[in-house]
């Protein structure tokens, strides 16, 4: 049963921001208030709210006199995302050591068990899926929302980036062998190690977005 939302701009809000994320509504493009009304069959005050919503996100810019933009990230914001995000998920990983149980270390074994099997048969999408369900799982067991929350925040940021950057070559397997590291040290215990290699494994994210980014304009190049 989906859950009921808080409110009509809430929910006006979840709709335009899932069409965000899925491209319909593309980097730059104008959000055109009447034919957004239309289309959602709603009058113009629940919209605006919602608009004001994904501003405060940053997935919106507002133009003075001309309205609402949907944000563009520049490589120079990716430049100055990933190593606060690092610092914010090495954090959680620091955490996440020091609080996890026995159970919780089983559950995380059987996710990197199908990190690894993702790898081997060479899953791209099913890969980014765990990949995603054990940062996840991190962030979860640090038990800590200020920290969950400002980490869901600039993730929202990144997904506007559309970037893949498992389309760097071998980067698959560097990603793989970083989460192991990361695991391995989280069994250990050992928190500060677990932290050092969640944000070496961030920022060595940002290093194969740069590589896939230049390779995309070394193909456009004449």
């Amino acid at each position: 049963m989906r859950p009921v939302p808080n409110s009509l701009h809430d929910e006006v809000a979840s709709r335009l921001r899932e069409q965000i994320f899925a491209g319909t509504l593309p980097p730059g493009s104008f959000l055109d208030e009447a034919a957004l009304c239309e289309l959602l069959e709603i009058s113009r005050t629940p919209l605006r709210e919602a608009l004001k919503v994904l501003v405060a996100e940053g997935l919106l810019r507002h133009e003075p006199r001309r309205g609402c933009f949907v944000a563009e990230v520049t490589e120079s914001d990716l430049d100055e995302i990933f190593p606060v995000i690092a610092l914010l998920e090495g954090r959680a990983a620091h955490e996440a050591t020091r609080k996890a149980v026995a159970a919780d270390i089983a559950a995380l074994e059987l996710l990197h068990e199908r990190l690894q099997q993702c790898a081997a048969d060479g899953l791209v999408n099913d890969y980014y899926e765990a990949n995603y369900a054990i940062h996840e799982a991190f962030i979860t067991l640090a038990d800590n929302r200020w920290l969950a929350q400002v980490i869901a925040d600039l993730r929202k940021i990144l997904r506007l980036a559309r970037h893949k950057s498992l389309h760097a070559p071998g980067r698959m397997q560097q990603s793989l062998a970083e989460h192991l590291a990361v695991f391995a040290a989280l069994k250990a215990r050992d928190c500060d190690a677990a932290e050092e290699a969640m944000r070496t494994h961030l920022l060595r994210q940002r290093d194969a977005l740069r590589d896939v980014a230049r390779n995309q304009q070394s193909r456009l190049t004449p």
